[in-house]
Formats: C-alpha cells, sequence, structure tokens
C-alpha cells in the first residue's frame, strides 16, 4: 500500500469514527485536527508573479508612451541653445480711484476689451462740482474787482495829467509874478497826491489780477479732479477682474478694474549657471506654448537676474555653483501683439528657448510661424 493510501485510510477511518453512534460526534470532531495536519499542502497559484509583471509593463509602456510624447514636444536643440520651461505673463496693471468716492458708472466688465484712454468708470463728482461751481463764481467776481482796478487807474492817471499840467503853468507864472510860491505849493501837493494815488491803483490791480489767478487756478483743480474722477485704460489690452461695483465707496487708491498691459508680454525661465552665464540682454529667444505646439513666437532677452535664485546662502565648492539657477526674461515684440490684445492670456505653459551663443542658427523647428499680424487668428 503506498504512503496516499495509507493516509486515506486514515482520513476514512476518522470519519468512521466520528460517524460512529458509541463514539460520539463530540469525539469524532475532537480528532479531526490531527488528521488535518497530515494532509498535504495545496499547491498556490503564481497569481502575485503575474500581478507583478502585469505592473511592469502598465509602467515600460507609460515611460515609451512618455518618451515618445517628450521627443515630440522637445525637440533636442543644437548647442548654443538653452530653454527652459514657464509661463506668459502679461503685466498686469491696477486701475484705482484716485479720491475717496463712490462709483457711479461702470462702462466695461471683466472680459471686455479697452484701448488706452477709454473710459471703464466714473465716480461720484457731485460735491467736486459743487466747488468747481463756487470757483467759477469767484473767478467772476475776481474779474469784475480787476475790471474796477483798471477804471480806477485810468482815473487816477487823469488826475496825475491834470496835476502835472497845472504844476506847469503854476511854475511859469511864479517868476512874472503872475502866480503866487505858495500856489506853487499847493500844484507841487496835488501833483505828489495824484502820483500816490495813481500808484496804490496800480497795486490794487495787481492784488485783483492775483485774486483772479488764484480763483482761476482753483477752477483747473477742481476740472482735474473731477477728470481724475473719471477712470480711463491707460494701455490697451483685456479686463481680467472686476473687483467693484456701482455704489460702492472706495478710499483713495480704491481698485476698480485689474487690466493686463497687451504690449508688454513676457515669460520668466530659470537656467542653471553654465548657460545663464552666457545669456545677454538682446539675445534673440523663442517661444512655444503647449496650447500651440506648433506656432513659434519670437522674443527678445530683457532681463537678466544678477543674484541667483534657489541657492544656498554660501557657495563654497563647484558642485554648488551648478545648482546656482538664474532667472531669465523674455519678452515678446509689443509690434507683433497689435491687433491681438484680445488674445493674450497669462499662465499659459510653455517652453522658452534662449540662444546662448549668438553664432548658432535656429533649427527650423523654432523657425518664427509667421509674421506679425499672420494669421489674425493664430495666438501671440
Amino acid at each position: 500500500m503506498s504512503e496516499q493510501d495509507g493516509r486515506s485510510t486514515k482520513v476514512t477511518e476518522n470519519r468512521d469514527v466520528a460517524a460512529e453512534p458509541g463514539g460520539g460526534l463530540a469525539e469524532g470532531l475532537s480528532r479531526l485536527p490531527a488528521v488535518i495536519e497530515h494532509a498535504p499542502p495545496r499547491p498556490r497559484r503564481p497569481r502575485a508573479l503575474r500581478q507583478a509583471l502585469l505592473a511592469l509593463l502598465i509602467i515600460a509602456g507609460g515611460a515609451g508612451i512618455g518618451w515618445f510624447w517628450w521627443h515630440q514636444h522637445h525637440p533636442r536643440v543644437p548647442l548654443g541653445i538653452a530653454w527652459g520651461n514657464g509661463r506668459l505673463e502679461a503685466d498686469p496693471i491696477d486701475i484705482d480711484t484716485k479720491f475717496a468716492g463712490r462709483i457711479a458708472k461702470l462702462f466695461v466688465d471683466q472680459g471686455e476689451l479697452v484701448t488706452a484712454g477709454q473710459v471703464v468708470a466714473m465716480m461720484d463728482t457731485r460735491d467736486l462740482e459743487a466747488s468747481l461751481k463756487k470757483s467759477q463764481a469767484l473767478v467772476s467776481q475776481a474779474q469784475r474787482t480787476l475790471d474796477e482796478a483798471q477804471a480806477n487807474l485810468t482815473q487816477q492817471q487823469t488826475q496825475v495829467k491834470l496835476a502835472q499840467q497845472e504844476l506847469d503853468r503854476t511854475n511859469a507864472l511864479v517868476p512874472k509874478g503872475y502866480a503866487t510860491a505858495e500856489l506853487l505849493d499847493q500844484r507841487r501837493q496835488q501833483m505828489n497826491s495824484a502820483v500816490a494815488a495813481e500808484n496804490a491803483a496800480t497795486h490794487r490791480i495787481a492784488e485783483a489780477q492775483h485774486a483772479l489767478d488764484a480763483a482761476t487756478h482753483d477752477v483747473e483743480l477742481y476740472r482735474v479732479n473731477i477728470l481724475d474722477n473719471t477712470l480711463v485704460a491707460p494701455r490697451d489690452g483685456p479686463i481680467e477682474y472686476r473687483v467693484a461695483n456701482v455704489g460702492e465707496v472706495l478710499p483713495a487708491g480704491g481698485k476698480v478694474f485689474t487690466m493686463l498691459d497687451a504690449s508688454y508680454v513676457y515669460m520668466d525661465v530659470y537656467l542653471p549657471t553654465e548657460e545663464a552665464g552666457r545669456v545677454r540682454i538682446g539675445s534673440d529667444a523663442r517661444i512655444v506654448l503647449d496650447a500651440y505646439p506648433d506656432h513659434v513666437i519670437p522674443a527678445k532677452v530683457v532681463f537678466v537676474a544678477s543674484q541667483a535664485q534657489f541657492t544656498p546662502k554660501t557657495v563654497e565648492t563647484k558642485t554648488e555653483r551648478d545648482k546656482l539657477m538664474f532667472r531669465i526674461r523674455v519678452r515678446i515684440d509689443p509690434e507683433r501683439l497689435k491687433g491681438r490684445e484680445a488674445m493674450v492670456r497669462s499662465g499659459l505653459p510653455g517652453i522658452a528657448y534662449v540662444a546662448t551663443d549668438p553664432s548658432v542658427a535656429w533649427p527650423v523647428n523654432l523657425q518664427p510661424s509667421a509674421p506679425p499680424g499672420i494669421p489674425t487668428s493664430a495666438p501671440p
């Protein structure tokens, strides 16, 4: 009999014992663990191994797809051209109030395109308009005072002329005995009094003129303040945010809108020491946005940071110097952006390529896609 047949017999015998009426069910159950211990273990399927292999295949496939995508969207560039990731940005401009006041009207809303000088909001200027009317009334009053002073001066000049004539006649009659010396003295006093009155009239004209100038300046000041309460867009570009609403009372400098300057669009990238040290302001650059991978935008380097970013406090070794990163800003030509102000978007990710060697030619895939303004449906 084989060993397997013996184990089968033991199991059968134990089942028979458990089923015997005299042995009882409890006694049979108590003998089952000993029988199970001698049973052979069931072979396990290599399920974990298959799962591990499947995971490795998925990872390898994903890595291959990622490598293919990277080489398709990040083609190799020749030596002398550095690149870095960044986001397209446009300079934000806050349209704020100059004086404290209440918003009376809003003429644009978020997302609309505005042009330089366009009125976007108007503040309540009733108080300033009342002050302007008061100043205009003071100007009229000062003008009348000046006219009166000028008329008085004309009168005093006539008196001086008459006094001079009488003095001359009396002065000619005294030597001949036809006039007394006392009369001559009187004529001299009259002449001096007329000259003094003329000088006083001249000074009153100057005072009236100064009062008129001050009132006129007040009128100009209130007009300027009223104009300053009319908020206008300083540049061409889209309205990014509307911060306040009609009826709100804002302090001086309260923000109403935030717009984007469509003439200053740029991308900041970070390059290591070796590449950043060869970048010069005015160097050629190219921008490729993820949203438009087939459209190459020409740009220029306008800023190179003088201090490194993400650096330790002290740099002692060459290995540490190799880790230094410098911020480089490349800006799109404003002429290329004309007519495309509505398409300017802030925050679009992409890649900026910078020429570190001016003698290196740009590859075909980084040549500008089209001259400025063509096509109109293309990105900046």
